[in-house]
């Protein structure tokens, strides 16, 4: 396992991501960092200026051609590059990649949603390599599936295969809400794999949550790893889900993971 931290960043604007971007440019002094980063409410705005339907299904955006040349555009081009830029503002020697780029993620198409894929494997050749001299890789939610065509990936599900493939010790998936709650609505500071299995299976966690959980039990690849679900709009966002173990929800393989 390495010390390498995964972060998924959310938001929708620049703006919104400007407080997190200055923190991911203050770990990455300490520590290597893969920024991954969805864009979806973007995404949601060109389809509906080119007139190009959205449809979801179990929160996945189900995506025909048309919808994916918009998602790499605005994800690949649009987004990445906003970030990049901002990084690069705050100091960091960020470089802006995607999935596809060195065939980083290795993608399964998903039935019933069109060309949208999840991670099967990572090709790590280029990010370590970009890791090794000390820059920040800044990763668009695509990859290539069996057949080497280009799809969607859900951001989440991004950082997660990355994290996993990477042996991260820690992912961090900043959200919109403060964390995992129980059934009476406490927030939950830690949760083990079972725990976080035994909550989606009785409904506790539901709706936006799940897929969140679900991505964060799918990087927990190695022992000792844990996943942390917090509120990126929280002031000091990124440095309390690394350092501060009641800020958001940590979910781990076992009670009593070790502190980040």
């Amino acid at each position: 396992m390495s010390e390498v931290v995964v972060v998924k960043l959310g938001g929708t604007t620049l703006a919104e991501q400007r407080q997190v971007l200055e923190e991911v440019a203050q770990v990455a002094r300490r520590r290597p960092v893969v920024l991954v980063h969805g864009g979806g409410k973007r995404m949601t705005e060109w389809l509906e200026r080119l007139g190009v339907q959205t449809r979801f299904e179990n929160g996945l955006r189900v995506t025909d051609p048309a919808a994916l040349e918009v998602a790499a555009a605005v994800l690949r081009g649009v987004v990445n590059s906003e970030l990049v830029a901002a990084l690069r503002d705050a100091g960091c020697d960020a470089v802006g990649l995607s999935g596809v780029d060195g065939g980083l993620l290795i993608g399964e198409r998903l039935p019933n949603v069109g060309l949208v894929a999840t991670v099967t494997g990572v090709r790590r050749d280029l990010i370590d390599s970009l890791l090794v001299a000390g820059q920040v890789p800044v990763v668009a939610p695509l990859a290539r599936d069996a057949e080497g065509t280009v799809c969607n990936v859900n951001a989440d599900d991004a950082a997660a295969g990355l994290a996993a493939g990477l042996g991260a010790r820690q992912l961090v998936l900043m959200t919109d809400v403060d964390g995992v709650r129980d059934a009476a609505g406490h927030k939950l500071d830690s949760i083990t794999a079972d725990q976080a299995a035994a909550l989606i299976a009785d409904g506790t966690i539901r709706g936006g949550m799940v897929p969140k959980v679900r991505a964060a039990l799918s990087a927990l690849a190695w022992d000792g790893a844990e996943a942390i679900i917090a509120d990126g709009s929280a002031d000091r966002a990124l440095v309390r889900a690394l350092e501060d173990r009641s800020f958001g929800t940590r979910v781990s393989s076992r009670a009593h993971a070790g502190a980040a």
